[in-house]
């Protein structure tokens, strides 16, 4: 039996992030590269009304991400904004002045010649870094850890990229794909940052506003909570750092959520002692996406000063999320979550219905007034585990 959600309280001693790089004018900037393209669309914001009802919730709403570009995740927002960016500065020019349109002219392309980008991924941010290469046609390399799933990586190579599966877990993985754009000459899009690498991370950061800044906008009302997941953090630090700007002194209390096998972020702040602390092994979780063991220091900066709540889960937390999700209460939408998707949804649901759970409820501040926000950042992109999780259980 695995161990139940665990929690830890961050002490905000002294708020030093700057948040200007993330705040809705960067997001009205990111939003404006992603509407060019021809299949952009909002992705909805859906309201769980009668399901919030049955947990003991004022309101719970989902964005549901599955519906982003067509490739069922969100990941595609920050590798396509990097991508952009770093074409537009080869070209001398500000990313507000480029378009999809521009990049994927004749003149455009005679112009930057032929570009290889290189990830590594569980799956989602490579298949966004693929899917927006052959889109601006450019090439692409993408390394996966060990346990991936075969038809994540099937996607991948759809898209036209040279896709393979390593040996290695995901951070030594993220370690080979930099090895290979040094000795290649590619151009490394990685959403996590170390010491002389942060322009892009910070830019794929800036890339996922687009998201915040759509929920922002759909919100009836300010909610009292957002929970986010975090693997390496930059979602969660751009979403959560979003947030803390727009709304200031009276922003949401901000929850992150990771798997107990690769709960770095949580450990880092239980430790408290101003270092990063890391995760190693397989890390072998059913959130895929989640299963990073070392948190991004640009991130961590944010979290570290805007984040209140880390809480680790179990494996079926994120399970009982997925099943949920896709047999809400009453006349609920509908909503098909991957492993990684659900995790937040399926830690407020345990926390709202085990008895067990009580003391955490109550220190996150959760009752019948509370209005909550999660991110479903991931659809069944790998159904057969889906199915298998949904039908069978953890």
């Amino acid at each position: 039996m695995e161990e139940p959600i665990r929690i830890v309280k961050r002490s905000h001693r002294q708020i030093t992030a700057d948040l200007s790089l993330f705040g809705r004018g960067s997001a009205l900037i990111a939003r404006r590269f992603h509407s060019s393209f021809p299949m952009y669309r909002p992705t909805p914001l859906v309201d769980l009304a009668d399901t919030a009802d049955v947990l003991g919730l004022a309101s719970l709403y989902v964005k549901d991400e599955s519906q982003r570009f067509g490739l069922n995740a969100f990941k595609a927002l920050g590798g396509s904004y990097a991508i952009g960016r770093y074409l537009a500065g080869k070209l001398g020019m500000d990313i507000e002045d480029v378009d999809f349109a521009m990049l994927t002219s004749d003149a455009c392309k005679n112009q930057l010649g032929e570009i290889t980008f290189v990830t590594a991924t569980d799956g989602n941010h490579g298949r966004g870094v693929a899917w927006t290469a052959h889109q601006l046609g450019q090439k692409s390399v993408v390394y996966m850890p060990k346990g991936s799933a075969p038809e994540r990586l099937a996607n991948i190579k759809a898209l036209g990229a040279d896709a393979s599966i390593t040996d290695l877990n995901y951070d030594d993985t993220v370690r080979m794909a930099r090895r290979m754009a040094e000795q290649n000459g590619w151009v490394l899009v990685q959403d996590t940052a170390w010491d002389g690498y942060t322009q892009i991370p910070a830019w794929i950061m800036q890339g996922y506003g687009t998201m915040a800044l759509e929920a922002y906008e759909q919100l009836p009302a300010k909610p009292t909570h957002i929970f986010l997941q975090a693997g390496v953090g930059s979602m969660a630090g751009s979403v959560a750092a979003f947030f803390a700007s727009v709304y200031g002194d009276e922003r949401p209390v901000i929850a992150i959520v990771e798997p107990h096998k690769a709960d770095c972020h949580y450990r880092t702040a239980l430790a408290d002692d101003g270092k990063l602390h890391f995760v190693t092994g397989s890390m072998d979780t059913i959130m895929a996406g989640l299963a990073c063991g070392e948190p991004s220091p640009l991130s961590w900066g944010i979290l570290a000063d805007y984040a209140d709540f880390f809480l680790s889960i179990p494996d079926r937390a994120a399970a009982k999320g997925m099943r949920i999700l896709g047999n809400p209460a009453g006349r609920d939408t509908r909503i098909i979550s991957g492993e990684s998707g659900a995790s937040t949804f399926g830690c407020v649901a345990g926390i709202m219905t085990d008895p067990a759970l009580a003391g955490i409820k109550e220190q996150l501040g959760l009752d019948r007034h509370s209005r909550i926000l999660v991110f479903s950042t991931e659809g069944d992109t790998d159904k057969k585990n889906y199915r298998a999780i949904v039908w069978d259980g953890v």
